[in-house]
C-alpha cells in the first residue's frame, strides 16, 4: 500500500471537515481533534473493506477491488485507527473523552458492518457525528452536535443514490435538513455583540447557500453525477457550519480558520473523492 493508495482508502483530505466538530462542540484546541480524525479515518478504510464485493462491480477503481490494497490490510488500518482514536481520546481528556470516544468507535464499526445499507444507516450515520461534537464536552455541544447530526443524517440519505442516481425524494429530504441546520446555526442569541453575530449569520448563510444549491441541482437533475457533487457538497459544507457554532462560542479567529479551509477542501475533494 503506497501513500497515493492509502490517501484514497481513508478519503484523507475528507477529514479536514473532522476537527471542526470538536471545536463546536467546545473543545479549546485543535489536540482534541486527533481522535476524530483517527476514528474517521478508520471508517472510511473499514467502509471500503465491508463493501468490497460491492465496490467491485459500481467503483471497480477504489483500492481495493482493484487490487491496490489487499482487504485484511485495509482491516488491519481500520482497527490500528480506531485504537490510535481511543489512545488520543484518553491522552488529550482523559477518562471523560474516552467514555465518550468508545462509544463512537463502536457507532462507526457497527455502521459499516452492519447498518450501512439499512433503513436506520443515515441514523445510525447522523449519531456517529453528534458523538464526534460531544467530544467537545458541555452543554453547549447540545445544539451544534444536533446540527450536524440532521445535516449528516440528510447527506447520509442523498448519498444512496450516487451510483444509480434518485427519483428527488432523497434529494430534498437533504435539502430540507440543510434548511433545519442553518436555522439552528442562525437562530437569535439574548445579548450576543453585533461583531459576532453578524459572523455567525454570514457563514450560517455560506453553509446554505454552498449545501442548498448543489442539493437543489441533484433534486432538478436527479443524476449520479449530480448526486455524488451534492454529497461531496454536503461533506465539505460541514466546515461553514462548524464555523458558525463555533463563532457564536466567541471564537472569531478558530471560525474564520475553519470557514478558510472549505474552500480547500472542495478543491482536494476534486483529486480525492470524500465520498
Amino acid at each position: 500500500m503506497n501513500v497515493v493508495d492509502l490517501t484514497e482508502l481513508v478519503r484523507a483530505p475528507a477529514a479536514l471537515t473532522v476537527p471542526g466538530d470538536v471545536l463546536a462542540g467546545g473543545a479549546g484546541g485543535p489536540a482534541a481533534a486527533v481522535s476524530s480524525v483517527c476514528l474517521y479515518w478508520a471508517g472510511m478504510a473499514l467502509n471500503d473493506y465491508a463493501d468490497r464485493a460491492v465496490d467491485a462491480g459500481e467503483r471497480p477503481r477504489r483500492p481495493i477491488p482493484s487490487g491496490r490494497v489487499a482487504p485484511n490490510a485495509a482491516l488491519a488500518l481500520a482497527a490500528g485507527l480506531t485504537g490510535a482514536g481511543l489512545a488520543a481520546a484518553a491522552v488529550t481528556g482523559g477518562r471523560r473523552r474516552l467514555a465518550l470516544a468508545l462509544p463512537l468507535a463502536v457507532t462507526v464499526w457497527a455502521y459499516d458492518l452492519r447498518f450501512k445499507g439499512t433503513a436506520v444507516g443515515p441514523v445510525v450515520m447522523a449519531a456517529a457525528r453528534v458523538q464526534d461534537v460531544l467530544l467537545g464536552g458541555g452543554a453547549r455541544a447540545l445544539l451544534p452536535a444536533l446540527a450536524i447530526g440532521v445535516h449528516t443524517c440528510g447527506v447520509t440519505v442523498l448519498s444512496r443514490g450516487e451510483v444509480r442516481g434518485t427519483d428527488g425524494v432523497p434529494a430534498y429530504a437533504a435539502l430540507a435538513a440543510t434548511a433545519v441546520a442553518a436555522v439552528l446555526a442562525a437562530r437569535p442569541v439574548r445579548s450576543e455583540p453585533l461583531g459576532r453575530r453578524a459572523a455567525r449569520l454570514c457563514l450560517a448563510a455560506a453553509y446554505a447557500g454552498s449545501v442548498g444549491w448543489a442539493q437543489t441541482r441533484a433534486a432538478r437533475r436527479r443524476d449520479p453525477v449530480a448526486v455524488r457533487a451534492a454529497v461531496g457538497a454536503g461533506i465539505c459544507g460541514l466546515l461553514p457550519l462548524q464555523a458558525a457554532f463555533t463563532a457564536a462560542q466567541g471564537r472569531t479567529a478558530t471560525a474564520a480558520a475553519l470557514a478558510a479551509i472549505h474552500p480547500v477542501a472542495r478543491l482536494l475533494s476534486r483529486k480525492v473523492s470524500p465520498t
